[in-house]
């Protein structure tokens, strides 16, 4: 027995390095960077094992040694720990940080942008239009939308945040918009419980009509106050808003892209000339700038503007109604040469 000692001993110290060498190997071959020259999405199903994942990672010929791979996925304990979802390999990516990612559920982002100043058709066209999102609305009318969303009684018009917003693949409309909707509540809320003293707003919805209207008009961020405060000075002085947004809004989907003088003096709930102060919802999404323009207006004394009417979307603030005949005799002759 002694005489074999020495034998069991080289024995055994060879397993241990030709372990060794593999465990190495195995480590080396997992961590090292995959050679990839474009990204590949990978679509791991629910119910899906480790297997699974070789097999396709296999069929896209990017693994070489699946019992590498599957050893230590098991080894290591994460081979139970992937999750569902759709995932990008990307290059320079190893195996291991794609199993890391599947581990964590860092699945694909996609991103939607929901553009300040659309309507909430718009909204929903953009959602429809997108291949990432889970089409559940497609079959509710548009006045059952809020209720299927669990906002019964609310006016769809200004009450989604429009932001960029990242999303996974198959995420449902109706979640997004409840993710759009609990933003925009979170603005509101927060800036009004912080703005100025004495403004003209009975509710935080009055005021989240205003920023709809000051969202329209301005194509400049810095002027938003300035005209946030134009409006809020007509309303203090009993005038009409006499805004072209809000009677586009009212003609509707008829709305043929030039506002008439008919239009103007045709009564509808959302006609401002015709009709003294907010009307009676949003117009469209505000962003967070026109918000805070209508919680923290500019104080001046104007009460008009007109466009500049040289592409710039600036306007020129007028304190009478003379000075604001002369602005827009100025711009007329301007576009009229």
């Amino acid at each position: 027995m002694q005489k074999l000692q020495p034998k069991l001993i080289i024995g055994a110290g060879i397993v241990l390095a030709i372990m060794a060498y593999f465990t190495i190997d195995m480590l080396h071959y997992v961590h090292d960077p995959v050679q990839l020259e474009e990204p590949v999405t990978i679509n791991f199903k629910p119910g899906s094992t480790i297997r699974t994942l070789s097999n396709r990672l296999q069929q896209l010929e990017l693994l070489e040694h699946p019992d590498y791979f599957l050893a230590w996925g098991r080894l290591t304990g994460k081979a139970t720990r992937l999750q569902a979802g759709e995932y990008v390999f990307s290059p320079g990516q190893a195996l291991a940080e794609l199993v890391d990612d599947m581990v964590n559920g860092r699945v694909r982002q996609y991103t939607l942008t929901l553009v300040e100043g659309w309507t909430f058709r718009e909204f929903l066209k953009a959602l429809a239009a997108h291949d990432a999102i889970e089409h559940t609305l497609g079959d509710v009318a548009y006045d059952d939308v809020m209720a299927t969303l669990g906002y019964d009684g609310e006016h769809p018009e200004g009450r989604f945040f429009p932001d960029t917003y990242f999303i996974h693949n198959k995420t449902r409309d109706s979640d997004l918009l409840k993710r759009a909707y609990r933003q925009m509540d979170m603005h509101l809320q927060s800036l009004w419980a912080g703005r100025d003293d004495d403004l003209p707003f009975k509710t935080p919805y009055e005021a989240l009509i205003m920023a709809s209207i000051v969202e329209k008009e301005s194509a400049v961020p810095e002027e938003r106050p300035v005209i946030a405060g134009v409006f809020i000075n007509r309303l203090r002085k009993g005038m009409r808003l006499q805004t072209d947004p809000t009677v586009i809004y009212g003609i509707g989907e008829s709305y043929d892209g030039d506002i008439r003088f008919r239009d103007l003096r045709t009564d509808t709930p959302y006609n401002t000339y015709t009709r003294k102060g907010l009307p009676p919802t949003p117009i469209a999404m505000p962003g967070l700038g026109a918000l805070k323009a209508v919680m923290h207006p500019a104080e001046t004394g104007y009460l008009y503007f007109v466009a500049t009417g040289d592409g710039s979307g600036r306007h020129i603030f007028s304190a009478t109604l003379a000075e604001h005949e002369k602005a827009v005799d100025k711009y007329q002759r301007k576009r009229n040469k």
